[in-house]
């Protein structure tokens, strides 16, 4: 009798367990249906009464609340009189760079019509944001959080907090996003911003009850400008960054370069009374600064006192605190395994890439560009030109792997690359002003950061042990930083300036993720959905 329980127990564990566990899973891969309009509102972020972007409504847009491995299907209608998209900053978009929402990907959707977006958060937790990708649209709202939490099934590294607050925190102008485009357009740089928003508003309140412990997810949606959080009279521990959980190291205040993404657990452990948050730029000669209250639920006390002070120093104290960022090596993310699991400082790259940004003129106009060249977007997305084998879009020869000493030209550039290849990007930024790095379709390790020239030498100062992974990284004045990526994710891939005048005029390119075998493995098929533009009008798929 012992024996017969003892082998149903064993086939209970070998056999029902697993299915139980993975219908588990497989339940909690919900669809998620969603029907956004985008339309023109009129809101005084500021003080005065300017044209926004709205999304059903609401500035800024409604939040994405998802669960790891949530399937969305969102309609979004464009009720605006140019054409539009979203981007998903810090979705990975896995195998499908189809639903990437950029220009180098999608037909944009034109006034009065709709596309909907079908994708996956797959593997993966975390905070990220969405935005437009078109035009200047950025400027003009339109923005929102994307929280991605874990499955039941798999724990994260800290006490579960008793609430979640979302700060999506960004420069804002008074003037009209069309009027900013016009002095892009004629080469003209924009000047430096009018105010600091925080979701939107230049004052909000964030109500909690002390004792407790809230996660506060702060995101920095602006066009070009570093800021500084912090919370008078608390402590910040940091835990998640673009999806990684990180080393719980504790703060007074954080930098937060543009597109960025953090998480920090704050404990309301003070007196019951009101306090300060604040926003502040960095590393700016006029400080704009945008303040919230933090209110205790027994609080009968305003916020009162001097703000808290942001950092003294500057682009060394900033550089400092960035390399105190670790990756928490026996968490687990997204998936069962620990992060650490995947010992990438012991992968020699197949490739290097040193990519220089520069701000040229280019017939008498002001220009970005990247290695010396400046990115200009085809009329045919450059993934739909790939698939239909549409000759004259892109050139895989158009940019250099290294800078080189010629003319600056407009091209529209993309680097090729590999599937599954492993790759070593250095940024060299030789100019006077912060630079902000982003990369779709990936995170990757953020392995060094140094002033002056990168030389190879500088390899000896890399963390191959515990970097974090992020989707965006900041490269100071006349410094470098370094980023392994490890290429996993078949297609093509936006890698652009975060900062958007600089992306606006040609600080980006493509990298063609390929692998010449059709495989549904590796990419999914194009949608049946998929608009068509420019050259690939009238293609079948």
């Amino acid at each position: 009798m012992e024996m017969g329980s003892t082998v149903l127990l064993h086939l209970f564990c070998v056999v029902v367990l697993p299915l139980l566990s993975v219908s588990l899973v497989q339940a909690e891969d919900a669809y998620k249906y969603y029907t956004w309009t985008v339309t023109y509102g009129t809101r005084s972020p500021l003080g005065s009464t300017q044209q926004v972007i709205l999304i059903n409504g609401e500035f800024p847009g409604p939040q994405l609340d998802l669960v790891t491995n949530d399937n969305v299907i969102l309609n979004l209608i464009n009720k605006l009189d140019e054409p539009f998209l979203l981007t998903w900053n810090g979705i990975k978009q896995r195998k499908n760079s189809w639903q990437d929402g950029v220009l180098g990907t999608n037909c944009p959707i034109l006034p009065n019509s709709n596309y909907t977006y079908k994708f996956q958060a797959k593997d993966q937790i975390g905070t990220f944001t969405y935005f437009p990708s078109t035009q200047l649209h950025k400027a003009a709202g339109g923005f929102g959080g994307i929280n991605v939490y874990h499955r039941s099934v798999i724990s994260v590294p800290y006490p579960y907090p008793d609430g979640d607050f979302t700060l999506l925190i960004g420069d804002w102008y008074k003037k009209s996003y069309t009027t900013l485009q016009e002095s892009l357009d004629s080469g003209k740089s924009l000047a430096f911003p009018d105010g600091l928003l925080i979701n939107g508003q230049a004052h909000t309140t964030v109500n909690g009850e002390q004792g407790k412990t809230y996660m506060f997810r702060i995101s920095n949606v602006g066009l070009s400008t570093s800021i500084n959080f912090r919370i008078q009279g608390h402590t910040l521990k940091l835990v998640e960054v673009e999806g990684s959980h990180t080393v719980q190291n504790i703060y007074n205040s954080l930098d937060v370069h543009v597109g960025q993404s953090v998480s920090v657990l704050v404990t309301l452990n003070n007196l019951p009374k009101d306090y300060y948050i604040v926003a502040s730029t960095r590393f700016s000669k006029k400080v704009l600064t945008a303040t919230a209250v933090l209110h205790y639920a027994n609080s009968h006390s305003p916020a009162s006192g001097p703000l808290p002070s942001p950092p003294t120093y500057q682009y060394h104290w900033s550089m400092r605190q960035a390399r105190s960022f670790r990756w928490n090596l026996t968490a687990n993310a997204a998936r069962p395994n620990p992060q650490g699991s995947f010992h990438y400082g012991k992968i020699i790259p197949t490739k290097t890439i040193l990519l220089a940004n520069s701000a040229p003129l280019v017939n008498g106009k002001l220009r970005y560009a990247v290695n010396k060249v400046s990115y200009v977007n085809s009329d045919t997305p450059l993934k739909l030109a790939d698939y239909f084998n549409i000759p004259g879009i892109f050139s895989v020869d158009s940019i250099q792997s290294f800078p080189s000493n010629g003319p600056v030209y407009v091209a529209t550039s993309v680097v090729p690359t590999s599937l599954h290849d492993f790759i070593e990007v250095i940024f060299q930024n030789n100019e006077n002003t912060m630079q902000s790095w982003h990369l779709d379709g990936y995170d990757f390790w953020v392995v060094g950061y140094g002033f002056g020239q990168w030389t190879p030498a500088k390899r000896g100062t890399y963390n191959l042990v515990d970097a974090l992974t992020r989707h965006t990284t900041q490269v100071y004045p006349n410094s470098w930083t370094t980023i392994l990526v490890s290429l996993d994710n078949q297609g093509m891939w936006n890698l652009r300036s975060a900062i958007w005048e600089r992306q606006y005029l040609g600080q980006q390119l493509y990298l063609r993720v390929w692998n010449a075998q059709h495989s549904l493995a590796n990419e999914y098929d194009i949608p049946t959905n998929v608009l068509l533009c420019g050259k690939a009008v009238g293609y079948h798929h």
